[in-house]
């Protein structure tokens, strides 16, 4: 456990974030080394097939895994004041809460995934072996919740280094089973999902029991929330979890776009959409730990030190950023290929467009993050959503108008477009709120 409320606010968040990009990078490596294995064993199809799914996958487990971010938020407040009670109280609450939101949107998903499919115009010739390793994925999602939920708790807590362990174990048992599902035992892309799922228990188990031995005992009357606790923990969970949700449903209405591209374009797609998530995610770890450090510094009334942090979060993703435009510039091809498993300029082509179009615009995508993080760790329940709805509308305008006009590059050019607006409007936001505003009329609501 580490307490953010000391040191200095750009040593310590980078510190804090470093595991947590270890961590992604061994998450990075996993997709793409699931993906080259697919696409280079399977099919081109098979990888296509993985790809149409993806956003309907990410979608389910995007909120869970936001909702329990949200979760978290209160934990690392009463962490960062010193309520160790209060903060169990919330644990225990949280773990109720994310596994009835879990059995739910399973039994949910299952029901309606095909028919979701279809109407995304997945393509006919990778349709059936889309929607049987959908449903694969699906059934794994409590295993990915119990997870995320346990691991954001620790970083709540100040602990980024534990949930690293937990996952560089899945990882690599998730690598050693695809290559045994699929070489071995020629299952496709069925062995891929069931891989996943089984290092996602086995990450969540030991994340679980860590937690449980580390907790030593466990109380009942801890367990239950005051009715204003509950309503925080409830309202950050839904902006975290529909912010991430109504992205994704942006996504999913743009992937529809996509489909219709044809099956060369949903490749090129997954394969460029693979390298670019490599490129972006240290960004977007900086955010998550702006969110943990803000937490506890609002919890601990430091509130000079949120905005050294914001300062110091948005100068380490800008630097990242440098770096990130000359990898993603100058070893695009090489990367696509590799993922794609062919050669072909109908495929290569528009995903190296992709890359370097979107990662020369992460100057705005850093900011983007560290900003939106750092006001979800100030208590600004709404700017989620708010920032998620303007990335909808533009999803939506861009299927309407960029994508028949200007086929995959309009899909190209979407997002950046996003990220302006959505920079603007929460620097807009972020200047003109004054912390300690945020706090008398927190504390004048309780």
């Amino acid at each position: 456990m580490k307490d953010l409320t000391v040191g200095k606010p750009m040593k310590v968040i980078w510190l804090f974030a470093v595991p947590m990009i270890l961590g992604q990078i061994a998450q990075q490596l996993y997709s793409f080394t699931d993906s080259a294995i697919v696409g280079n064993y399977v099919s081109s199809q098979a990888l296509a097939a993985v790809g149409a799914t993806s956003v309907i996958s990410n979608m389910i487990i995007g909120f869970l895994n936001s909702g329990t971010m949200g979760l978290a938020i209160p934990i690392a407040k009463y962490y960062g004041a010193k309520d160790y009670h209060n903060m169990r109280r919330c644990i225990g609450a949280s773990a109720i809460m994310t596994l009835l939101a879990s059995i739910v949107l399973t039994v949910l998903s299952l029901i309606f995934i095909r028919p979701i499919l279809v109407l995304l115009k997945t393509p006919d010739d990778i349709l059936d072996m889309a929607a049987s390793y959908v449903i694969i994925i699906i059934v794994g999602i409590i295993f990915c919740s119990l997870y995320n939920l346990c691991a954001n708790i620790l970083r709540a807590v100040g602990d980024s280094k534990t949930p690293l362990i937990f996952l560089g174990i899945s990882v690599v048992l998730n690598i050693v089973l695809d290559l045994l599902f699929i070489r071995a035992f020629d299952m496709g892309v069925r062995g891929a999902a069931i891989a996943t799922d089984i290092s996602q228990a086995l990450a969540g188990i030991l994340a679980l029991i860590y937690i449980l031995v580390k907790a030593k005992h466990l109380i009942p009357d801890e367990y239950s929330v005051e009715k204003s606790d509950r309503a925080d923990l409830i309202q950050s969970a839904l902006a975290m979890g529909f912010m991430s949700c109504i992205v994704n449903i942006g996504t999913v209405i743009l992937q529809r776009a996509i489909n219709g591209l044809g099956t060369d374009i949903v490749t090129a797609h997954t394969a460029a959409r693979k390298i670019f998530d490599i490129l972006m995610f240290m960004l977007y770890i900086v955010g998550n730990a702006v969110t943990t450090f803000v937490s506890q510094n609002m919890g601990a009334g430091r509130y000079d030190r949120v905005h050294q942090g914001v300062r110091a979060a948005i100068i380490i993703n800008t630097i990242i950023t440098t770096v990130m435009i000359i990898f993603g510039w100058l070893l695009s091809p090489a990367l696509i290929k590799l993922v794609a498993g062919t050669s072909a300029s109908a495929i290569i082509d528009p995903a190296v467009r992709y890359v370097r179009i979107g990662v020369t615009c992460f100057y705005v995508l850093g900011p983007l993050f560290v900003l939106r993080c750092a006001m979800q760790g100030m208590g600004r329940k709404i700017v989620p959503v708010m920032s998620s709805t303007i990335e909808l509308i533009g999803k939506v305008l861009a299927v309407m108008i960029l994508t028949p006009r200007l086929g995959y590059l309009g899909v190209t050019i979407t997002e950046p477009i996003i990220w302006f607006c959505c920079t603007l409007m929460l620097s807009i936001m972020y200047l003109t709120t004054p912390v300690e505003k945020l706090v008398e009329k927190r504390r004048a609501a309780n």
